[in-house]
């Protein structure tokens, strides 16, 4: 899947028609370059403010010191309960499955620790109290059937558990790893499966990205998706609303807003709240209430996500 993926900035820059002097070699050098070819394919040529490649271009930025962003901007490392897996929040609990992503966003929250993943994750020291399981990563879909459906098939073993959620950028960025044999695996799992995915702006989604959303949906597998909001991507209004709209003609419900996490390299991505107030009470009067997301902030010592805007 990702054999042809980008790897290299210059060579970004020169696949989307763009200079290569807007690519930091810096900022590639600390957290590398990763572009899957069907996203590629979904850039505006020489338009360096295209939404989707301001959120994989290794720009100078992500090397200016900023106050209050860290490496570990949640407390992960604080949450633990062994290797590779967090109990933060009441009945639940998150695995990381993998190291590896689809994709590289320059914004993610886990930028300075995808590769501590524990290979193979432990997954059977879960506490009576947990019935729902969180499959994050990296991203657990970079996984091939077998190693998926070795890990599914371990969790369904574990009797208090009900649940099973999948976070992943795969569906969107590259949809064809919503296979057959994929479908078939999440379906006959004793556990109720749920699908998180992460758009965050209509161009990601195109008809490829659409189909594969489609084939989870009429798999009978609730697709929900969740979005950050980032400087000069998705912060106006046109931008929100095309993207909400747009997930709920594909059948996926929007799930949460997030304000940015605070994690180095990534402020030049942070819009202030009060914007994201004022454009989520916006978006509350254009849209009906199903297609608004929950504005939310997740804080290192909280139980739960913080709403920043209750409507």
């Amino acid at each position: 899947m990702l054999d042809r993926a980008v790897t290299d900035p210059a060579e970004l820059c020169r696949r989307v028609g763009g200079d290569p002097g807007l690519a930091s070699a810096e900022a590639a050098r600390r957290f590398p370059v990763l572009v899957p070819e069907p996203l590629l394919g979904r850039i505006r040529r020489g338009d360096p403010d295209d939404p989707i490649l301001r959120q994989i271009l290794p720009v100078a930025a992500e090397l200016d010191p900023a106050e209050g962003f860290t490496a570990d901007p949640l407390g992960e490392a604080c949450h633990e309960t062994c290797p590779g897996q967090l109990h933060r929040y009441a009945g639940r609990s998150l695995i990381i499955a993998t190291g590896r992503c689809g994709v590289h966003c320059r914004y993610c929250f886990r930028r300075c620790r995808l590769e501590e993943a524990a290979s193979p994750p432990i997954v059977d020291r879960l506490s009576e109290g947990v019935r729902e399981v969180i499959l994050s990563g990296g991203d657990p879909l970079t996984l091939d059937d077998g190693e998926l459906e070795s890990i599914v098939g371990r969790l369904a073993r574990v009797g208090h558990l009900r649940r099973l959620r999948i976070h992943s950028r795969m569906p969107v960025a590259i949809p064809g790893r919503v296979t057959d044999s994929l479908l078939k695996l999440l379906r006959q799992t004793r556990l109720t499966v749920v699908v998180v995915v992460q758009a965050n702006h209509a161009a990601e989604l195109d008809t490829e990205a659409g189909d594969a959303l489609g084939r989870l949906v009429d798999a009978g597998i609730p697709v929900l998706c969740q979005s950050v909001l980032l400087r000069g991507v998705n912060d106006s209004v046109d931008a929100l609303a095309g993207l909400l709209e747009r997930l709920i003609d594909l059948r996926v419900m929007p799930y949460y807003l997030h304000q940015l996490d605070r994690v180095a390299g990534a402020a030049h991505f942070e819009v202030p709240v009060s914007d994201g107030r004022r454009l989520v009470a916006r978006l509350r009067e254009l849209l009906p209430g199903y297609a608004v997301p929950r504005y939310v902030r997740q804080v290192p010592d909280g139980s739960s996500k913080l709403l920043l805007d209750g409507g």
